[in-house]
């Protein structure tokens, strides 16, 4: 009885001791889980990775799962059926949702970038491209409707171009699989997102001509969306999202692309740090990235200019209906 009793009290203090030390209890435990779906995985979002590398999003409390959506229509899709808690993709699959009716519609809260993301890549070497040089071309564009294929109409037509007349359009091809369908012999030129812009340069499958982003000048390509229901329900998390996002600009526009990239590389273990380094500084240098997650209702004008003009807007949206900018204003910095 004495060596059982014995037994009992040194088991009941390793007990105590290991949860005294913190070694019975999990981190994780004490923070929220927050599952993201993103429309792609990009170096194009590196204040999103820099932010999840360095821990930002558990300083704010949260736990962080990322999905990826393969387009923003899925991306939509997961928001709206509950199987994403968060969304982030073009802003314009948020007005789509919102005119088809749905009452508890997304809302964006935060912009991460401000210019297209897309480069033009062509099969030949050229030192002097023009846009007119599409003309009569077979282009491998993006699926209609998509914030990708109407920057490029919008780009074609700002060249006076006919996108329907002028340049022979493929849009049958999955967004995943362009740059492979390029590779293999497909159209005179491609639009592709990084790193597959890159990676046809160092393949000799193709070269970079021109950059989408800095023809159709400041748009918010990319945002963070919820639904209505889950903002009001759950505005810490939205606060401490947005927070951790805004450390993540803020990283990025204070760090050098050298910088930038060895913290992001556990993101992209298949892209060569050489190749991340020239990726992050051609996105740096041509303004890409937004320094604070308010989202600018010049740019939502914009963008609803755009979708107009594509033939993909059934009527307006006011940026207050569909745009919370409060959480980025109070954002950490």
């Amino acid at each position: 009885m004495k060596l059982f009793r014995s037994l009992t009290l040194l088991l009941a203090a390793v007990c105590f001791c290991l949860t005294g030390c913190g070694l019975g209890t999990s981190k994780d435990s004490e923070l929220t889980k927050v599952t993201l779906n993103e429309v792609t995985h990009s170096i194009f979002y590196a204040p999103q990775y820099v932010a999840i590398e360095k821990g930002y999003f558990e300083e704010e409390g949260i736990s962080l799962s990322v999905d990826t959506g393969f387009g923003a229509d899925k991306t939509m899709t997961a928001v709206i059926s509950g199987n994403a808690d968060i969304g982030f993709m073009g802003p314009e699959a948020a007005i789509y949702q919102y005119n088809e009716g749905n009452s508890d519609y997304a809302v964006c809260f935060a912009q991460l970038t401000q210019r297209a993301g897309n480069f033009l890549v062509s099969r030949e070497k050229t030192d002097d491209f023009q846009w007119e040089d599409l003309k009569g071309k077979d282009l491998i564009g993006g699926r209609k409707g998509g914030m990708p294929q109407m920057i490029l109409e919008y780009i074609l037509k700002k060249h006076g171009l006919d996108p329907k007349k002028d340049v022979n359009l493929i849009q049958n091809i999955d967004f995943a699989n362009t740059s492979g369908a390029f590779s293999g012999g497909t159209g005179d030129f491609t639009v592709e997102f990084e790193p597959n812009a890159t990676m046809l340069e160092s393949q000799g499958a193709g070269y970079v001509v021109a950059s989408l982003g800095v023809e159709s000048g400041f748009v918010p390509y990319t945002a963070y969306c919820a639904k209505k229901s889950y903002m009001k329900e759950n505005p810490e998390i939205i606060q401490g999202f947005t927070n951790a996002i805004a450390k993540g600009q803020s990283y990025v526009a204070e760090h050098s692309a050298e910088e930038i990239a060895s913290v992001i590389k556990y993101q992209f273990p298949d892209i060569s740090e050489t190749d991340l380094i020239r990726i992050t500084r051609r996105y740096k240098e041509q303004d890409t990235f937004k320094e604070t997650p308010e989202f600018s209702r010049e740019g939502f004008d914009l963008l609803q200019d755009i979708l107009k003009e594509a033939g993909e807007l059934k009527k307006p949206v006011p940026f207050e209906t569909l745009v919370d900018v409060s959480f980025a204003k109070k954002a950490a910095r």
